[in-house]
């Protein structure tokens, strides 16, 4: 796609791809591709932290290549590791040929054998630069967080059976937290940063729009104006964006046209994810018949 050349040409061309962005957003997503430092997002569950990796490969008509961290994440998951059933096999069958130790371990040590894992994968990337998306790194241990800094510093991996390889088009990296550990001063120094909330009431009515272009507008203020309520209440799970959406289109696959008290009752499942959450919704909240 041609060049962008404004944080304001940002905000329409993810507005074209359903993605509701305010300034300071559009403005840090500038930055990182004018920059190519990596962006940080932190902020709550499901208020669209991920989806912004994906639309920004929309926008730009690259590959988005996905890291999902977890506790215990390591190398092997992350970048690389060797097909070992495959190199028995491959030793197996160069037992009786005349090749030398030294040509047999240099074939079962090529890329043939190499299973490329996301980070290798997007420093591999030879057409056009990826959208890379690590994902929840909060999950992640700090062994890894500090591999993850020494990459994103030289965009380069060294595999000592094949040398280094360096990437020939730096990924736009996309990191994503829900806080349920501090990142390091290291990593967040490397990035640029920005914190995604839970939306007021005008901007998550106008998400659930996009996403549902159908909904009637009583429809969509009570769903929404519900989310919001419950937001404000000590629940075990906070629902997100993605909550508000299911939970509205449930109400209108099932045919309800408002939230009465029958469609609350029937629907509280697509919002709420505990049970303790649904029975303190259905003692505070009593919609109308």
């Amino acid at each position: 796609m041609e060049a962008i050349n404004s944080a304001r040409e940002i905000m329409g061309s993810l507005d074209e791809q359903h993605y509701v962005a305010d300034e300071e957003l559009a403005t840090v997503l500038f930055l990182l591709l004018r920059m190519h430092k990596p962006l940080l997002l932190e902020g709550p569950p499901g208020v669209g932290k991920t989806e912004v990796a994906l639309v920004l490969s929309q926008l730009l008509n690259t590959r988005l290549i996905r890291l999902q961290c977890y506790e215990g994440l390591d190398v092997s998951a992350a970048v690389y590791e060797w097909n070992y059933q495959k190199q028995l096999l491959g030793i197996k069958l160069q037992e009786h040929t005349p090749l030398s130790v030294e040509e047999k371990e240099h074939h079962i040590f090529s890329h043939e054998y190499l299973l490329t894992r996301p980070l290798l994968q997007s420093i591999m990337e030879k057409e056009r630069a990826p959208v890379l998306l690590i994902d929840e790194l909060d999950r992640s241990d700090e062994e890894f967080e500090a591999f993850l800094l020494e990459l994103l510093s030289v965009f380069q991996i060294t595999i000592p059976e094949l040398g280094t390889v360096k990437a020939k088009y730096k990924p736009y990296v996309i990191l994503t937290s829900n806080r349920t550990r501090e990142l390091s001063d290291a990593l967040k120094r490397r990035c640029l940063y920005h914190w995604i909330d839970y939306p007021d009431f005008e901007k998550e009515k106008t998400i659930v729009r996009k996403k549902l272009p159908g909904i009637e507008q009583q429809l969509l203020e009570q769903v929404v104006g519900h989310v919001q309520a419950f937001r404000e209440k000590k629940l075990a799970k906070i629902p997100g964006v993605s909550e508000t959406i299911d939970w509205a289109e449930s109400l209108m696959t099932l045919g309800f046209r408002e939230v009465s008290s029958k469609a609350f009752e029937q629907t509280l499942g697509s919002v709420l994810k505990s049970m303790e959450d649904i029975s303190q919704a259905k003692a505070e909240f009593v919609p109308g018949p």
